[in-house]
């Protein structure tokens, strides 16, 4: 990446911003009424994160992005936490009658055997009347990341960024072991809750909704 990208980036970061704010908007207006959605977020990709992606190489050590200001598709990101996996598909029904997929993946680990990051990830179109008329919208991706995911997805997964994601030094067998096992930890709590919660009936009537 280019030190040109990163001003780009670092002057159209307040646009982006306001974008996100009324993304978050939008997508409380589209989901009023579902019940179990814990929040609904959105942010525009910080600098520092927004260069450590656009360095990254791929195995041959080419760039993986030639332009990162188009390419990196997160600039604009939205999370839904949700309480229970069936919600995940409910919330999933609901942003396919607003939003135009152009790709989406459930992330869950390669092997059986592992345990670890879990979540559904879309990228959308991204709507028009969320672009403030004041910003020029040259100055905004034509793409939004959106990541739906279980308080435990969650909560593992924003624990274990900082700590495993990029550790200042490598981590020792044993601590792997130790975020291996909080691993297993989260995806048996989650599962076991989503269990319990359709062997109850499924209904509550003091169920949250945003």
């Amino acid at each position: 990446m280019t030190r040109d990208h990163l001003a780009v980036y670092q002057a159209r970061f307040p646009a982006l911003e306001r974008v996100a704010n009324n993304l978050t908007n939008l997508l409380q207006d589209h989901l009023a009424g579902v019940p179990r959605i814990d929040r609904v977020s959105s942010r525009a990709k910080c600098r520092h994160r927004f260069a450590a992606k656009a360095d990254k190489v791929n195995p041959d050590g080419t760039p993986r992005y030639e332009d990162p200001l188009t390419q990196i598709q997160d600039q604009v990101g939205a999370r839904i936490i949700v309480l229970y996996k069936s919600d995940v598909d409910q919330v999933a029904t609901v942003l396919a009658q607003y939003f135009r997929p152009i790709e989406w993946q459930d992330h869950v680990p390669e092997s059986p055997w592992e345990f670890g990051y879990f979540g559904r990830h879309w990228i959308f179109a991204l709507p028009e009347d969320v672009i403030p008329s004041d910003v020029d919208k040259q100055l905004v991706p034509r793409f939004f990341e959106l990541q739906v995911k279980t308080l435990f997805q969650h909560a593992w997964s924003e624990a274990s960024h900082d700590l495993a994601y990029k550790p200042p030094e490598e981590l020792s067998s044993d601590q792997q072991r130790r975020f291996a096992y909080t691993a297993a930890q989260a995806w048996g709590a989650d599962r076991v809750f989503a269990e319990l919660w359709d062997e109850l009936g499924g209904t509550d009537p003091e169920a949250s909704s945003i």
